[in-house]
């Protein structure tokens, strides 16, 4: 039976699991991404465990203790294990995608399962974001437009030759974002730099954006699945209007020829960041689920 004592940290050296796992299971959530899990492990406590060949994921927080269901071919015995012991543990059965939520209901019908919007990945089409396309990207474009006729810029990949630039524009950017004074930020500063310190072991992609020789703007990105790649990061100086438009057109550019779609994740609720991906409009989100504990302790498995 499982039980929490069965999960371990999940560290850099598990890497190779991940990717072998992912080569039969493919994420297709930003949580579910090695590199999201590993970098932000000081912020949250992502535990991992495996059964077979699926793969069980545990997050923890100051808040709450989150079960994932598991990656890997639908068993119902297994789901039922992660179920009775999120039941026992008083955890949060959580970031259930559509699939795994219909699956729930079929077979656990007193299961009351709700979105959990705040997590919701946007998905774009790459083609839209690398051309700006009709009428709906008329105010992007004008941004961008602005953008490049007051600055000129160029852009290079992130490679050992610029790390350390790469990392005195981050330090720069905390300092514009004074990202001590927040949690998050502070936290997502932390997990920037430990992308930066094992960009390669991660094999990680990036560009960097310079006006008059110094890099003014990043993006860090990886392939999650065949069909998308995932943003993790996007930073860009307050000092140049229409930079952020200007990267992320350029990220897009980049990955074209590669995949459909791009994956620029969740928006944690935060209302301004909700309305900048928005304005991207998005081509579908990548939905996730929870199922509320009242139910958990009521459902019998």
């Amino acid at each position: 039976m499982l039980s929490l004592e069965d999960f371990q940290k999940i560290r850099l050296q598990d890497k190779p699991l991940f990717d072998t796992h992912a080569l039969r299971f493919p994420p297709t959530h930003s949580g579910e991404v090695f590199t999201t899990m590993v970098s932000w492990g000081e912020y949250v406590d992502y535990r991992y465990t495996m059964r077979g060949d699926s793969l069980i994921i545990l997050s923890k927080d100051s808040n709450q203790t989150v079960l994932h269901p598991p990656s890997g071919r639908t068993n119902k015995d297994l789901f039922k294990q992660i179920l009775q012991l999120a039941k026992k543990e008083d955890c949060l059965f959580g970031f259930i995608k559509t699939t795994e939520k219909e699956f729930l209901m079929t077979q656990f019908p007193s299961l009351q399962i709700e979105a959990d919007r705040d997590f919701f990945d946007y998905v774009y089409r790459t083609a839209d974001l690398a051309d700006l396309p009709g009428t709906k990207y008329g105010k992007i474009r004008n941004r961008l437009n602005k953008f490049t006729k007051n600055f000129s810029y160029t852009i290079e990949d992130i490679s050992e030759t610029n790390m350390d630039e790469v990392n005195e524009f981050l330090k720069r950017w905390c300092l514009w974002k004074d990202c001590a004074s927040d949690e998050i930020l502070e936290n997502e500063r932390k997990a920037i730099l430990y992308c930066m310190q094992h960009f390669f072991d991660l094999g990680l992609n990036g560009i960097a954006l310079r006006i008059n020789s110094t890099i003014q703007a990043i993006a860090v990105y990886e392939k999650m699945n065949p069909q998308t790649v995932v943003v993790h990061f996007e930073k860009g100086s307050p000092d140049f209007d229409g930079i952020y438009k200007a990267i992320n057109q350029e990220t897009a550019q980049r990955v074209r020829h590669i995949v459909p779609f791009i994956d620029r994740e969740e928006d944690l609720g935060i209302p301004g960041l909700r309305q900048a991906k928005l304005s991207y409009q998005p081509d579908h989100f990548i939905e996730v689920y929870y199922a509320t504990k009242e139910s958990l302790q009521t459902t019998t498995f």
